[in-house]
């Protein structure tokens, strides 16, 4: 916090009188505003945000030819010391936070988020979906939850989940698998019927079983899904495109401060994630509508240290992303003449 203010007084004279300050603020006013203002406020502009952004992003390529809605659904755990923040549940001896996330596909935006514990299981996160009929969400092993699982198919919604082991089941009936490729194998593509003794009465709907072969990676996977229509092969790249969420969460990480926190309350520490969940959707609505090709990385480099330049944001933008290389390279001294020649 301190070198925050620090940098925002320091960066121009005029700036306080630009953005309404009339006096200097005091470090411990910033402190304490971050540590109480209801972290709400924050989640309910990201979601605008988040609305907004998909708006944009709703009509871009998927990569396979589907009309649907494809989401990617997984968590990521934020450590946190529990002498700081002893509000924090323990999972193995460490606090943390879990940030649960509904990622669209088509553009990799956040379309639901939610802020829990660390020690929160991942599958109670469906119960909180709004599931859209006819849409695909794609999971991993961990969301493997029959009677939640039973939800999508009652919303008319499609699963692709990577299985758990042992299941127990038996074969209804088996497909010819497609010629394998230099990249994928299909191995096994089957209706089954649940025998667990617990999961044949809870889930009842037919279920398809999709093994196959990543030949990069060296790996065998398993996938259970509720649709019946879409070619094997079209199922695995599916649920490969999953990583995408794995992206979105490293992208946060590593350029948004969520990992570091300036407050040690429960809602200081969701009001940082919101803020960083705002900044991402912002930097993504910026490079759509500026049509921008640099990425996402760089727009967010510039705009954090051009944060009180009065210039638009396409000319602000456009002098350091657009077409760089396009220009006639300026004229340069050669340093070491008697090596290059010149």
């Amino acid at each position: 916090m301190p070198g925050s203010t620090l940098c925002f007084f320091a960066r121009c004279a005029h700036a306080q009188r630009q953005a309404w300050f009339r006096s200097q603020v005091a470090r411990s006013t910033l402190a304490d505003a971050n540590e109480r203002r209801d972290c709400r406020i924050f989640e309910d502009f990201a979601m605008h945000l988040i609305g907004v952004a998909r708006s944009l992003y709703g009509q871009d390529a998927f990569g396979l030819d589907l009309d649907q809605s494809v989401y990617a659904i997984d968590s990521t755990t934020i450590d946190l010391c529990l002498s700081l923040f002893d509000w924090a549940p323990a999972t193995k001896g460490r606090g943390g936070v879990k940030v649960h996330t509904l990622l669209d596909l088509r553009g990799n935006i956040p379309a639901f988020i939610q802020i829990t514990g660390s020690r929160v299981h991942d599958a109670t996160f469906l119960d909180h979906l709004r599931l859209e009929a006819g849409s695909f969400y794609i999971m991993d092993r961990g969301y493997v939850h029959m009677a939640r699982l039973v939800r999508f198919c009652h919303a008319g919604a499609f699963f692709v989940v990577r299985s758990k082991y042992p299941l127990k089941y038996r074969v209804v009936n088996s497909v010819p698998t497609p010629p394998a490729t230099p990249s994928l194998v299909i191995l096994t593509d089957e209706s089954i019927e649940l025998t667990g003794q617990q999961t044949h009465k809870t889930y009842t709907w037919p279920l398809r079983r999709i093994e196959f072969y990543l030949v990069e990676q060296a790996r065998h996977i398993t996938l259970l899904t509720n649709h019946f229509d879409l070619p094997a092969s079209h199922v695995a790249e599916l649920y490969k495109s999953r990583w995408q969420v794995e992206l979105f969460f490293k992208w946060i990480k590593q350029n948004l401060r969520i990992k570091a926190f300036v407050g040690t309350s429960a809602n200081a520490v969701k009001t940082q994630i919101w803020c960083a969940v705002c900044t991402y959707v912002v930097v993504a609505i910026v490079k759509k509508r500026l049509a921008l090709e640099g990425s996402m990385h760089a727009i967010l480099q510039v705009l954090s240290l051009s944060l009180f330049e009065v210039k638009p944001l396409a000319e602000l933008l456009g002098e350091q992303l657009l077409n760089d290389e396009t220009g006639e390279p300026e004229a340069q001294f050669c340093l070491f003449p008697e090596i290059s020649g010149q």
